[in-house]
């Protein structure tokens, strides 16, 4: 049987993260303490010391579904994604440790608020920290490894069975982090305060040799704590088009309005447009599906979710700059999926039939999901997105099935304008221009999610068929 203290403290910490029935896991802060408290901080309860009599059923009963809960690799996924959200959103790491979604020195309100605030404990900082640790990224390793060293401080002495860290693994961390940034003499500190704790401790003795005979020669700068620069963000245009305000009375060429696009579809029920931007052309239609038809999309799709793969020369592989889960659904397998089509067809006058379009992609972002700036349209000819034999991708469109709290916005790089996600509303822009050329001001990205589910579905529509939907222009320049 179980110690009871054990269960306890454990049920204890369950129910302090889910004290609100109806919490939702849009947090990232909470998606991410319940994948790390499932991958580890359960089986720490239930292998630990305590629990090792009569527990034998227990671990029985744990083995039969280890297979179904979130593995290294999602828990690894989930502590980069905090880091990403870190970077590009400007975040303070002590101010998401306290569950607060704040830019670094602002006064503004915070990007999110959630309806109950959770907390990141000195064990999960510790942990964002190693990982990026152990991939040699000690700008984001000193920062979390920091705010563990503080955490760790207040509770010194306090046993959790959840923790796999200890104030002293956090220090022995952040001591070499900073060595390895070039602050030998915060190293140095570090190190004698983990020799506090741990005197006997053969490795930090000689770590503390070691920094002193350094600092001693005087090959190295002693005093503030000196950080490496961080890496460039890979939305390093993000606050600026976050920030962007399109004036209407500047630009007279955008507005809204009621579209047929001579299509007996639409006649009934015209599609509502709104003009983006005209450079790239980019339009929102809104109410573009229903909330029925979207659920409808979500459903089918789900059962065969996959990781998103990118073109790579002539492969597809996964890669890092694309994290989110996807999967294709033929016009057979719903009259959803076939009246969706229609719809899009009617709306962009282009022809949709094989080969002339691609299978509908529908996409889940996660917990930080995003997609680096990209083209949809193929920059080589030896990309796979010829193996269709119907030319380049002329056209996107992508709808938003899902609302997300913060973030997940579609931003134009180059156009230096970004699209908030708006429930049921499809974006239409143009990949090439009428010569067929890319045209290089589509450059676009999915930024990371702050808070929610992000869910779109894409339709790529390809060259060849378009002939005479879209000629080309008397201008070879066009």
């Amino acid at each position: 049987r179980l110690h009871p203290g054990v269960l306890r403290r454990f049920y204890k910490k369950v129910r302090a993260l889910h004290r609100d029935p109806e919490a939702s896991l849009d947090n990232p802060l909470l998606a991410f303490s319940l994948i790390k408290r499932l991958h580890s901080a359960w089986p720490n309860v239930i292998y630990s010391d305590e629990a090792a009599e009569n527990s034998q059923a227990l671990h029985a009963a744990f083995k039969e579904v280890k297979e179904e809960l979130p593995g290294a690799e999602d828990l690894e996924g989930a502590a980069q994604a905090l880091m990403r959200l870190q970077d590009v959103y400007a975040l303070s790491v002590k101010g998401l440790a306290d569950g607060v979604f704040q830019r670094s020195g602002s006064s503004h309100p915070p990007l999110y608020s959630p309806g109950r605030r959770v907390s990141l404990s000195a064990d999960d900082c510790f942990h964002v920290g190693k990982v990026a640790y152990d991939t040699g990224d000690y700008y984001h390793s000193i920062a979390w490894l920091e705010e563990a060293v503080s955490l760790f401080r207040l509770s010194y002495g306090s046993w959790n069975p959840e923790d796999r860290s200890s104030l002293e693994d956090a220090l022995d961390h952040l001591a070499f982090s900073y060595f390895m940034a070039g602050n030998i003499s915060h190293a140095l500190s570090l190190s004698k305060e983990f020799l506090h704790y741990d005197p006997s401790n053969r490795r930090v003795v000689r770590n503390v040799a070691k920094y002193q005979k350094l600092l001693a020669m005087g090959t190295v700068e002693g005093g503030w704590p000196w950080f490496p620069p961080p890496p460039p963000p890979p939305f390093s245009h993000l606050p600026r088009l976050l920030s962007l305000q399109l004036v209407p009375e500047l630009l007279p060429h955008l507005g809204c309005s009621y579209e047929t696009n001579g299509s007996p579809y639409l006649l009934l029920q015209p599609a509502k447009k709104e003009m983006v931007q005209t450079q790239p052309y980019v339009a929102l239609y809104h109410d573009f599906i229903s909330d029925a038809e979207a659920e409808t999309i979500k459903g089918l799709a789900g059962p065969w979710l996959q990781r998103s793969v990118v073109a790579s020369g002539e492969k597809q592989q996964k890669a890092e700059y694309r994290i989110s889960k996807s999967a294709w659904l033929k016009d057979t397998a719903d009259p959803v999926v076939r009246a969706l089509e229609q719809r899009i067809a009617a709306i962009t006058g282009l022809d949709l039939r094989p080969p002339y379009a691609e299978y509908l992609q529908v996409v889940n972002y996660g917990l930080g999901g995003h997609y680096e700036p990209h083209f949809d349209h193929a920059t080589s000819r030896k990309s796979p997105l010829y193996r269709m034999k119907s030319g380049n991708r002329i056209a996107t469109v992508m709808i938003y099935l899902s609302a997300v709290q913060a973030g997940g916005s579609t931003a134009f790089i180059y156009g230096n304008f970004s699209v908030p996600v708006l429930k049921n509303a499809a974006l239409f822009w143009w990949n090439l221009r009428r010569n067929g050329d890319g045209d290089e001001d589509t450059l676009h990205a999915g930024c990371p999610v702050l808070a929610g589910d992000k869910w779109v579905a894409n339709k790529w529509i390809h060259e060849h068929g378009q002939e005479f939907r879209r000629p080309c222009s008397a201008d070879p320049q066009d």
